[in-house]
């Protein structure tokens, strides 16, 4: 789905319409001790999420409805020690809780309640020098605060 261009919100765009947002949150729930699980999930929601047009922000407020806030925080807690699930966890966090408007505030805020900010600190502590978790933290830190 990832990509800058138009077609690659069409690609998120599909993907949202066949349900990727619930899938994902679904086996996330389903499977909370199988990283593998929880990294490729981070990963799809980012990936969804990602952009900056209206069905972005629709798909970023969808993907809050059906849980996924909570599912990419307990995915980084529960991996502490797997760098792919702290990267791509931090990064699709990121991606959710992107915006300037009420909406968003209200998901930074859902994701601080939910323990986002202990486990993105979490993260950079167990990872000081994989770059990826750095830097994704760092911006996600940086969202949050």
């Amino acid at each position: 789905c990832f990509g800058t261009d138009a077609a690659g919100g069409a690609r998120s765009q599909r993907a949202a319409n066949t349900g990727v947002i619930e899938g994902a949150v679904a086996a996330m729930r389903a499977h909370p001790q199988v990283a593998g699980v929880q990294q490729q999930g981070c990963a799809a929601l980012g990936n969804v999420c990602y952009g900056t047009d209206a069905a972005a922000f629709a798909r970023r407020q969808r993907t809050a409805d059906a849980g996924g806030i909570e599912a990419i925080v307990a995915a980084l807690q529960a991996h502490p020690q797997v760098a792919g699930v702290q990267q791509f966890g931090c990064w699709a966090l990121g991606n959710v809780c992107f915006g300037s408007d009420a909406a968003a505030r209200a998901r930074r805020q859902r994701a601080v309640i939910a323990g986002a900010t202990e486990a993105v600190a979490g993260a950079m502590r167990a990872h000081p020098g994989d770059a990826a978790v750095q830097r994704q933290g760092q911006n996600l830190r940086d969202l949050l605060a």
